[in-house]
């Protein structure tokens, strides 16, 4: 089983769809299996985080901005793709640091994840961007 997720983003930051899988799974899935989430997108990335404090999400919001500032930073002067804006390079690069894919187990239709565990795409780009997230949920012969 097979869709596609589609998220609005506002600009940088973490973007939790955990519910909207949820909601599929429900609606396709009630055995055990693996449920795979790919984006399709080379500025942004797949994380499974903290959903209970948001502090987390604005935390490694700031990290990976210090890690990767924009390109027109004095510090990233050696960049050459620079013609999309001083957000484009870094956010390929933290996109190549990050997942762009996640494995997440699934049984009786839930995914497996822990308590304070939630699904969420990092947006690496200052201006708002539609994204899409393909799933495809594979059951797991018994």
């Amino acid at each position: 089983m097979q869709t596609v997720f589609s998220l609005r983003t506002e600009g940088q930051g973490l973007y939790e769809f955990t519910h909207s899988v949820s909601s599929w799974l429900n609606e396709v899935a009630a055995e055990d299996g693996l449920l795979t989430l790919f984006v399709r997108h080379t500025s942004c990335s797949l994380l499974i985080q903290e959903n209970a404090d948001p502090d987390v999400q604005v935390d490694l919001k700031a990290f990976f901005e210090r890690l990767v500032p924009p390109s027109n930073h004095p510090s990233m002067s050696y960049l050459i793709h620079t013609y999309e804006g001083p957000d484009d390079m870094p956010a390929h690069i933290k996109a190549a640091m990050m997942p762009v894919s996640l494995s997440i187990p699934v049984a009786q239709g839930r995914m497996v994840l822990g308590t304070w565990q939630g699904i969420y795409l990092f947006e690496h780009r200052t201006r708002a961007h539609r994204r899409q997230i393909a799933a495809h949920f594979l059951v797991t012969p018994s």
